[in-house]
């Protein structure tokens, strides 16, 4: 019988050879040192060999107790080579339908219908609250407690909104795996009314009409009076100007303008809702973007960042705000609530100006008989728009239209 002893003495010679034990089992000594703990068995008349793993992360008496197991399957009249084989294949269906497993499939699967950024919010909070709690669990396997446990863990770190949208994800990834036949239903069902209610929706900070003309002046003297960057001035004239999203304005690259046609045509994989958007350039807006020309050309960025291959910072506009006293009182994304606001005021059309703003039509009967462009209407309007923000800034009394001149 061996020892432990004899274990860690053995060394390795030009060849491999056996330390035997007993009831069949040997330790393996290779050349290059390892070791490897084997058992000689036979079933139906024939002899086999099983591995019984790695010395020393086995030990002799786990070996030992591996090799007893192995023995009273044989005796059962089963073979321990096969039952393993068919252990691993069963571990292995396990995990590649694990919870994990078929979640980063459905991302995968969702990446070219959402934005980048929206991926990668979505892959992170698995990351960070799912996947260490229940990725490797079978999705067949996950009930309805197990993702409220989960839910209370988020809950606990005071993130409400948070809990919510985490289940409503999970929610898709069991709805996918029901669709492709890996589980039979979806549990997050089961959880409604025990998660803590959403807290009450907060609105982006947004300025009213009477604000709009002291931030507008501060906007046009950013650079030259209050020390910020130029390029940012020129960002926050054209939030105002157009109204875009603040990522799809700092993600801008020259090669989606046409400046001779006064066009911005955003791609629409930059797009909230995946969908090509052309915004029509007001001359205001054009002024903007050929001062921009003359100090960003060179780069494929509009707005390039400290680093000019990447895009500038997602906070740069938002913070300029802060620093020129609209911290809580507008945020990048107010502009586009302004807009609206007072483009219905001044009797444009709804169509036009939610075509404008790229919302989808949440009507989908609605939507199926309104997909125009409405591009000589949004046109008209750009360009009233800004000369609107003109008198404003000047100090005029603009008086709303009140009928639809779209």
């Amino acid at each position: 019988m061996l020892t432990a002893t004899a274990c860690n003495n053995a060394k390795p010679k030009e060849k491999p050879y056996k330390l035997s034990d007993e009831k069949g089992m040997y330790l393996e000594i290779m050349p290059n040192g390892s070791k490897y703990w084997r058992l000689k068995y036979r079933i139906g008349g024939k002899e086999k060999r099983l591995a019984l793993g790695v010395y020393p992360e086995v030990s002799l008496a786990e070996a030992r107790d591996k090799r007893d197991t192995a023995r009273k399957q044989v005796s059962e009249g089963t073979d321990p080579g096969v039952a393993k084989q068919e252990a691993k294949r069963i571990a292995k269906i396990a995990t590649a339908n694990s919870f994990e497993a078929i979640a980063r499939e459905w991302l995968d699967h969702m990446k070219h219908k959402w934005s980048e950024g929206h991926h990668t919010y979505t892959k992170r909070r698995f990351e960070a609250y799912v996947f260490p709690e229940i990725g490797n669990a079978p999705i067949a396997q996950i009930n309805a407690p197990t993702l409220l446990s989960v839910a209370r863990k988020i809950e606990s770190k005071g993130t409400i909104e948070t809990a919510h949208k985490v289940m409503n994800t999970c929610g898709q990834v069991f709805r996918y795996a029901v669709a492709s036949g890996r589980c039979e239903r979806d549990p997050v069902g089961d959880l409604k009314g025990a998660i803590k209610p959403r807290p009450a929706p907060k609105h982006m900070n947004a300025l009213s009409e009477k604000d709009l003309p002291a931030l507008l002046r501060k906007m046009d003297t950013y650079a030259t009076e209050q020390g910020g960057e130029l390029q940012t001035q020129y960002a926050l004239q054209l939030l105002a100007l157009t109204f875009v999203r603040t990522g799809e304005l700092r993600e801008a690259t020259w090669d989606e303008l046409d400046l001779d046609k006064a066009e911005w045509r955003i791609p629409a994989e930059r797009m909230k809702m995946k969908a090509p958007h052309v915004v029509p350039l007001s001359q205001q807006a054009l002024d903007v973007f050929r001062s921009l020309k003359e100090i960003n050309g060179a780069y494929s960025w509009i707005f390039p960042g400290v680093r000019p291959s990447a895009a500038m910072s997602k906070n740069t506009a938002l913070f300029a705000l802060y620093r020129m006293g609209y911290r809580g009182r507008m945020t990048g994304h107010g502009f586009r609530a302004v807009a609206s606001t007072i483009l219905n005021e001044m009797g444009f059309d709804a169509d036009v100006i939610e075509r404008q703003l790229a919302h989808s039509e949440r009507n989908k009967v609605r939507a199926a008989y309104h997909r125009t462009e409405y591009l000589p209407e949004r046109r008209k309007m750009m360009q009233e728009w800004a000369d609107y923000l003109d008198s404003k800034k000047a100090g005029a009394e603009v008086i709303p239209l009140r009928s639809s001149n779209a």
